[in-house]
């Protein structure tokens, strides 16, 4: 992240910080003894800033482990110690964009319910890949909701980049087919298709992102090579149980949190990443294009506590 993404992403995670930091130091204040009462309110404050009760339990039992181990007697560093934790928990994994192939174009999906910021994120990864020089062709393939093929569209125009789309109602599937075709005959480096979000019926969902995915394979053997599944951070633990739909039907290779910047709800990040076993690899912290930039564990622990 860029030093000035790094400032943007301190301010803008202030509402996490509140509800998250302030209350840890809060219990871990001033001259505080390491009782089972402090480890009770620690708790607390961990699970209602959406760290979800799994993490959350690890988390307490690693620190305990940690000031017996290390007779830490004193909140600062028992603080210090909870961002060490953090950090761990958001490391494993390949948290890298990859966005190249060596022959062919590459292709990512994007998926998600409605709402999450999906049809953004597939137009800011456009606008980016076309900045960096490469020839990108974006695919709307959400054929159930009117407004996605619109707002892809604007997206195209702003970024420079070509668009498939068919009418609304169209066989999301045949619009992914068109789409890749399109890409390897027009000699694009990257295509990037976004999908539909319907929850109100899970096993449709999930046998049109299937057969999106085999469509695909029919012309590109490997692809899609980056699936990228949207969640919005405002929806909380909500958000956790929406992925699992998702990483039923598609083997997802990466995390887009989005709406960072609006919420308390940032601890979620952490139950993402230790529920799931997902890598967060983009956050989104705004509106803008430069408002979605890659995840670093290490650097959002340090932006969070300020």
């Amino acid at each position: 992240m860029a030093t000035g993404f790094l400032g943007r992403l301190r301010d803008r995670l202030g509402k996490t910080r509140t509800a998250l930091v302030d209350n840890v130091r809060r219990v871990l204040g001033a001259g505080i003894r390491l009782d089972d009462a402090v480890w009770e309110e620690l708790e607390s404050v961990l699970i209602e800033a959406d760290l979800g009760v799994n993490t959350v339990t690890q988390i307490l039992d690693d620190m305990r482990k940690n000031a017996r181990e290390k007779h830490i007697d004193n909140g600062e560093t028992l603080i210090a110690v909870l961002k060490e934790e953090l950090t761990l928990l958001l490391s494993p994994g390949d948290h890298s964009l990859h966005l190249h192939t060596e022959s062919g174009p590459h292709v990512t999906l994007i998926a998600g319910v409605n709402g999450s910021g999906k049809t953004t994120t597939a137009g800011k990864i456009a606008a980016k890949l076309q900045r960096d020089g490469r020839k990108v062709l974006l695919g709307a393939a959400d054929t159930f909701r009117a407004a996605a093929a619109e707002q892809l569209t604007i997206w195209s125009e702003r970024a420079g980049v070509d668009i498939i789309k068919h009418q609304e109602g169209a066989d999301p599937a045949s619009v992914a087919f068109d789409v890749t075709d399109a890409g390897i005959s027009r000699g694009a480096d990257n295509i990037i298709i976004d999908t539909a979000g319907r929850l109100h019926n899970k096993l449709n969902l999930m046998n049109e992102l299937k057969k999106i995915q085999r469509v695909i394979q029919r012309r590109i053997p490997d692809a899609p090579h980056e699936v990228l599944l949207v969640l919005d951070a405002t929806t909380g633990q909500n958000g956790l149980q929406q992925a699992r739909v998702f990483t039923e039907a598609l083997n997802v290779t990466g995390i887009v949190l989005t709406k960072l910047d609006g919420t308390a709800k940032g601890g979620m990040v952490v139950a993402i990443q230790k529920e799931l076993g997902i890598p967060i690899k983009l956050i989104g912290i705004g509106e803008g294009v430069d408002d979605l930039a890659p995840f670093n564990a290490a650097e959002f622990v340090e932006a969070l506590f300020g």
